[in-house]
């Protein structure tokens, strides 16, 4: 048990300091912020400032900083805003920009911002080469990304669009490429009222902000009257207007320019046209509106599903048809069962030799099951791999129920940006317990009771997974490395995750092993025979059971295929996904499916004489990886057609191979602990001779 101690002290230790430099770099009231809890409110008059993430494209899988590009930066300098570990692995990287402006002040003119050095051969190049690729100019406003609406003339006039950002530029019918280089913002603040106010007073420094709104003497000319104002809403229409540079000679930044040095400003017009040798001007202007939108209920229009009405009747449909076949399986396995045991009990009464010939003939018919009494339970082939797949399987088992049941309990809001990412690898890393508990305690169960070559098993379970997901990770990451996109970890970040790895998950993934090595085994209701039963052969190839256990992954895929949809819409094209009560009802019918298909299969085996059915009971229901990497082929060809170059494509797939390994993982886990509990049950029902 010292060993366990050690391990769990050093872990804990090392989670507290990553803890205590995490509180450091932020505010006592970020350091207690719950989303949804603490509004940021502003006087009249206060200072706003946007800042600018990556540039993103629905095309293109690498992000770019927004500085790549030959774009206005702050007077005073560039700063990076403090991130999450899950925003830099997101490849966020957020960023101050030169658009301020102050709290209910509309600009009556154009606000100037710079005029850029005259573009080289290189810079207008690169700029061309973001506008073919699609890619997005993201603005935050505290923390809400910027929306445009677009009419979608081609379809209906009435039909409007909202996406997130806007991009960089256009290519016209001409050939020629234009920038966008004029912004008209739009700020939608709510008033808050503190007569009608209700809020709830916590540890933080809402305290003394409270206080100064509530009270007499500070603030701006409604300071007594209200609470302040939020934020909750943030529009964007980009322009490209052309500019004579001759207009803007000796102006400054935040100079007001004539209104007509914009005009033009239409969506349909472009004249900011990217040429060489010549520079790009940039201005803006921001209008304030008030809204009735309260503040927590600002992230609707963010997260408000298109096709809510389908997505919502297709999961239901789906979950209705899934639930009514699982039944219908369950009733015919139990009185399948049922009627063996009652023929074994039979058999077992007596009543003449005749009578006793006939009900084992009978019985031999039925199933034959009893037969490989004395081999069921024997060791399968490769027990090490075998064991440690199912301990990382029910690590990430766990980490999926645990981060979805809090991201539907609105603990990981998309206020806190990088919130499920790094919930994720938290409780992936914390989960290691589990997963060298499970294990070692697997080993010593097929092993009957002893542990020897238990430390194989916990290092192998602590690095293997975690390896072949840390290789793909780095394989990947040097390719964006290579690319100069943001996407790529920083190396300090990199070495944050190696570290967390071998110094929180190994020792914890060691003392899970340690603390099953030291717990009592569990008693096989029968004992293997010396002599290995010889297993018959399959009447015709076409009843071979892989072939079945192949087959079996189609009813767990059809679970969660129309989930897996909006998913990978949200993972590669930016669409919101939100809807993790629903999700969380799945995973639940996904992991009930995955049960039931493992022990029909299991039986089955068991009743032809196939006493070999530790891993099809695991494949039986981790087929469904097979399933998901192809549809995940099939996404790639007909909804990510236009995916920009190979690289790209690279990344697409290499993180879906990891996430299919990783399903392949939790749901086989399942399926083997199902068909240990059925096998152990009939086997430990049944008096054998």
């Amino acid at each position: 048990m010292a060993m366990a101690s050690s391990s769990l002290r050093m872990s804990t230790v090392f989670l507290v300091v990553l803890l205590l430099v995490h509180v450091a770099g932020h505010s006592p009231a970020a350091a207690f912020y719950l989303p949804g809890s603490y509004p940021q409110r502003y006087r009249p008059g206060d200072a706003l400032a946007a800042k600018v993430n990556s540039l993103t494209s629905p095309t293109s899988k690498l992000p770019y900083p927004y500085y790549s590009l030959p774009f206005c930066a702050p007077g005073d300098g560039v700063r990076r805003a403090a991130e999450s570990l899950g925003e830099l692995l997101l490849g966020d990287r957020i960023e101050t920009s030169p658009y301020r402006f102050s709290m209910l002040n509309s600009t009556a003119a154009p606000l100037f911002l710079c005029r850029t050095d005259p573009l080289d051969a290189g810079a207008a190049a690169l700029l061309r080469s973001r506008i073919d690729d699609a890619y997005q100019v993201n603005l935050l406003l505290d923390t809400l990304p910027a929306v445009r609406y677009v009419r979608n003339l081609a379809v209906s006039p009435e039909l409007v669009l909202r996406s997130t950002g806007f991009p960089v530029g256009v290519r016209a019918d001409d050939g020629e490429y234009y920038v966008y280089n004029h912004l008209r913002l739009t700020v939608l603040v709510n008033r808050q009222n503190v007569s009608t106010r209700v809020e709830t007073l916590m540890a933080t420094a809402d305290a003394a902000e409270l206080i100064s709104f509530s009270g007499g003497s500070g603030g701006g000319k409604d300071g007594g009257k209200d609470g302040g104002y939020t934020v909750v809403g943030f529009e964007v229409v980009p322009c490209s207007v052309d500019r004579e540079e001759a207009a803007f000679n000796g102006v400054e930044m935040y100079d007001e320019v004539a209104a007509k040095a914009t005009a033009g400003c239409e969506a349909t017009v472009v004249g900011a046209r990217v040429r060489e040798d010549k520079p790009l001007v940039f201005t803006y202007e921001v209008r304030f509106a008030e809204s009735d939108v309260a503040w927590p209920s600002r992230w609707d229009a963010y997260l408000d599903m298109g096709g809510a009405k389908v997505h919502w009747f297709s999961i239901l449909n789906s979950i209705v048809v899934v639930a009514f076949l699982a039944a219908i399986v369950l009733v015919i396995l139990l009185r399948t069962v049922r009627r063996d045991l009652a023929q074994y009990e039979e058999l077992g009464g007596g009543g003449g030799v005749e009578s006793g010939e006939a009900a084992a003939d009978d019985l031999a018919a039925a199933a034959g099951w009893k037969l490989v009494a004395g081999d069921v339970f024997r060791e399968p082939s490769h027990p090490l791999l075998l064991c440690v797949m199912v301990g990382d399987g029910v690590r990430i088992l766990g980490m999926g129920v645990v981060t979805i049941l809090f991201a539907a309990l609105g603990f990981m809001s998309p206020a806190c940006r990088g919130a499920l990412v790094t919930g994720m690898l938290c409780f992936y890393l914390v989960l290691g317990v589990a997963a060298g508990y499970t294990s070692v305690a697997l080993w010593k169960t097929m092993r009957q009771g002893d542990a020897a070559g238990w430390k194989a098993v916990a290092w192998t379970a602590s690095l293997a997974f975690p390896g072949a997901g840390f290789a793909v990770f780095t394989a990947l990451n040097g390719v964006l490395w290579h690319n100069g996109s943001t996407g790529a970890v920083p190396f300090l970040l990199f070495v944050v995750v190696i570290l967390l790895w071998f110094f929180v998950s190994v020792p914890l993934t060691l003392a899970g092993g340690l603390l099953a090595s030291r717990a009592r085994h569990l008693d096989l209701p029968v004992k293997p025979t010396k002599i290995r039963r010889h297993v018959p052969s399959p009447p015709a190839p076409a009843c071979s059971p892989w072939l079945l256990v192949a087959a079996a992954g189609t009813l767990p895929f059809g679970t969660l295929f129309i989930e897996l949809f909006f998913i990978m819409s949200s993972l590669w094209l930016g669409r919101v996904y939100y809807v993790f009560g629903f999700l969380l009802v799945v995973l639940a019918l996904l992991v009930a499916v995955c049960a039931e298909v493992s022990v029909v299969l299991t039986y089955m085996g068991l009743c032809v004489e196939d006493w070999r059915w530790w891993w099809r009971a695991f494949f039986a229901s981790g087929s469904v990886a097979i399933y998901i990497l192809a549809y995940a082929v099939y996404y790639l060809v007909f909804d990510l057609h236009s995916l920009a170059g190979p690289v790209s494509a690279v990344l697409y797939l290499g993180y879906s191979l990891l996430m299919a390994l990783a399903v392949m993982l939790a749901t086989g886990a399942v399926g083997l602990a199902a068909s240990f509990c059925f096998v152990y049950y009939l086997f430990s029902t049944v008096k054998l001779d």
